[in-house]
């Protein structure tokens, strides 16, 4: 595309500059168009037209810009470069390789991309002759990885392949098949703030699966939905999104380091590229694309990074694959339209966040999704947003905009947290919505009463939490019998299903089917306690017996130990059934 400054990069001068902010005269660029800043050639993305002269936020440190610079517009949006060498990648907001970088980052000090490695392997899919519309597969890529990449027909691209280049190796930017007049490479761009298209969205159908029980069996995502993990400083949100990154069951995992600490981040990625993947025995870095922002890093390029996250999470949809957005956190990217909002002397709303800041939350979360590609296959966006609410304020403006925009809300309670007692994610404060979809793809699998065990058990906890405030006062002996067994059910159930050790190397992740086994034995349990009072045992004989084993089942055994978990739950019962009247010791 010719950039529409082509003839003006002479007239274009920087006039101010305040922090981020840099205003430019004279330049012929159009909104979200991209100009390169001064003699490092910084990048910026024009955000408002006034006349003559554009606003420009400046995605690297504009230290050393001065009025006068040279500012040259590309004519063209931000655009991520997409390709084969993104899995297993270290990048930063704007999708340029960290690798080999300066270890302390300065205007101008990364490249985009051009070429990204050695040449690669094609395999063709397709021959001379045949007709290929959008999405279609026209061939793959090899990347020693266990994700194939597709090479697709680009969207608003159809006719009859024209050319098709041989079996072997090419560059990035050689031309392996030409479709109509059109030549396709194994590389491509997409302007970051426009979703990428498809042929329909369809109904999520399936969970995705996070390996932590409390999601999996209290607060199900759906493959294709959006969740929310707000929490107060120090209540695990950096841990839990660390967790589901390394076990949930998508394909592909973009994990946005958004605004957090450096630190955190290295932790990330040392670990990604230790751990060995569940599915494919090898590094979960080769189907993992880490973006990372820190907070000592571009403001601006924060603001970005969310939308260069979920283009990537995109462009392996549109191959067909299940992919994941996990964004710690979103409260960092609005804090950076906060700061530059007031730059730019945009009036505030609530807090000093601007006024379309729900707007911008909503243009990020709906680009989640299950849909039908362009090809024919099916493929998916989920997105889950950490939520940092200042002093753990749950009213604040992020927090309350996000959960309209969310079907899952994993809120993470400060005591819980305190009592050590992780995943801290509130029973009483959490929801999904995509509990009935789950609960029927679990009955097509065979487990119809999935739905029933979990709303039982939220019952028994809420319950649990109304009795304890009670029992502060009166004391647990001078309680009626039931309300004793209902305080012993919540605390198995806390211990024994909610709480998980993610150092543990047995209980950092469960399966589903291991899930169902805990939380199917503690309410059986449960409800025997029940019947045992009604029939008149002496409730300090049932709270006498050792439930210990049955609680310690998620670290002791196996993360797919369900027969295990009925072994323990049988000989528990067995125990109880000796407390009732009339038995012979």
């Amino acid at each position: 595309m010719t950039a529409r400054g082509s003839d003006s990069t002479q007239a274009a001068r920087i006039t101010r500059v305040s922090g981020p902010l840099v205003q430019v005269d004279g330049a012929d660029a159009a909104m979200h168009d991209v100009l390169e800043l001064g003699p490092c050639r910084s990048p910026g993305e024009v955000v408002a037209v006034r006349g003559p002269a554009v606003t420009v936020q400046a995605y690297e440190y504009t230290g050393g810009l001065r009025p006068g610079d040279a500012a040259v517009p590309l004519g063209r949006p931000l655009a991520a470069p997409l390709g084969p060498w993104l899995l297993g990648g270290l990048f930063d907001g704007l999708l340029r390789p960290l690798a080999g970088g300066p270890v302390w980052l300065t205007a101008g000090s990364l490249a985009a991309p051009p070429a990204q490695g050695t040449a690669r392997r094609f395999t063709p899919r397709v021959a001379e002759r045949d007709t290929a519309g959008p999405g279609g597969i026209l061939g793959v890529v090899a990347t020693g990885g266990p994700i194939e990449f597709r090479v697709l027909v680009p969207p608003h691209v159809s006719g009859t392949v024209q050319q098709v280049a041989a079996p072997g190796e090419y560059g990035p930017d050689d031309v392996l098949v030409t479709v109509g007049t059109a030549p396709v490479t194994m590389t491509t761009s997409w302007p970051v703030r426009t979703p990428r298209p498809y042929t329909a969205r369809r109904a999520a159908d399936a969970p995705l699966l996070t390996g932590q029980r409390v999601v999996d069996a209290f607060f199900p995502i759906a493959k294709g939905g959006t969740a929310a993990v707000p929490g107060g400083f120090g209540t695990g949100k950096t841990l839990l999104l660390q967790q589901i990154a390394k076990w949930c069951d998508a394909h592909v995992i973009v994990y946005v380091g958004c605004g957090e600490r450096g630190n955190e981040m290295a932790d990330v990625v040392g670990e990604l590229s230790t751990l060995e993947d569940p599915r494919t025995g090898g590094r979960l870095l080769d189907r993992t694309v880490v973006i990372a922002n820190t907070s000592n890093m571009p403001m601006m390029a924060r603001e970005a990074s969310i939308y260069t996250g979920v283009t990537v999470a995109e462009f392996y949809r549109d191959m067909g694959y299940d992919a994941v957005v996990i964004a710690d956190s979103t409260s960092r990217w609005a804090e950076a339209l906060r700061e530059f909002a007031s730059r730019s002397g945009t009036p505030p709303a609530e807090e000093g966040y601007p006024a379309d800041l729900a707007s911008a939350l909503a243009a990020f979360y709906e680009r989640a999704g299950a849909v039908r590609t362009l090809g024919g296959g099916s493929g998916s966006v989920t997105i889950v947003g950490a939520v940092s609410p200042p002093g753990g304020d749950m009213t604040e403006p992020v927090v309350a905009n996000t959960e309209r925009f969310v079907r899952c809300r994993w809120t993470l309670d400060r005591d819980l947290a305190y009592a050590r007692h992780y995943p801290a994610v509130s029973w009483s404060a959490s929801f999904s919505r995509d509990t009935g979809l789950v609960g029927a793809d679990y009955a097509r699998r065979g487990d119809p009463g999935w739905d029933a065990r979990r709303a039982w058990a939220l019952d028994v906890l809420a319950d649990a939490d109304r009795i304890a405030a009670l029992a502060d006062l009166v004391g647990t002996g001078g309680l009626p019998a039931h309300e004793r067994m209902t305080l012993l059910a919540g605390r198995l159930l806390r211990d024994g299903v909610l709480r998980q050790n993610a150092l543990v190397a047995t209980d950092a992740h469960c399966t589903a089917v291991k899930s169902a086994a805990l939380l199917d034995a503690v309410l059986t349990v449960c409800d025997r306690c029940h019947a045992l009072v009604d029939a008149g045992t002496a409730p300090a004989s049932i709270e006498a017996i050792d439930f210990g084993p049955l609680a310690r089942a998620r670290e002791t055994l196996g993360p797919a130990d369900a027969g295990g978990v009925a072994r323990l739950r049988d000989a528990v019962l067995a125990q109880l059934n000796a407390t009732a009247p009339g038995t012979t010791a």
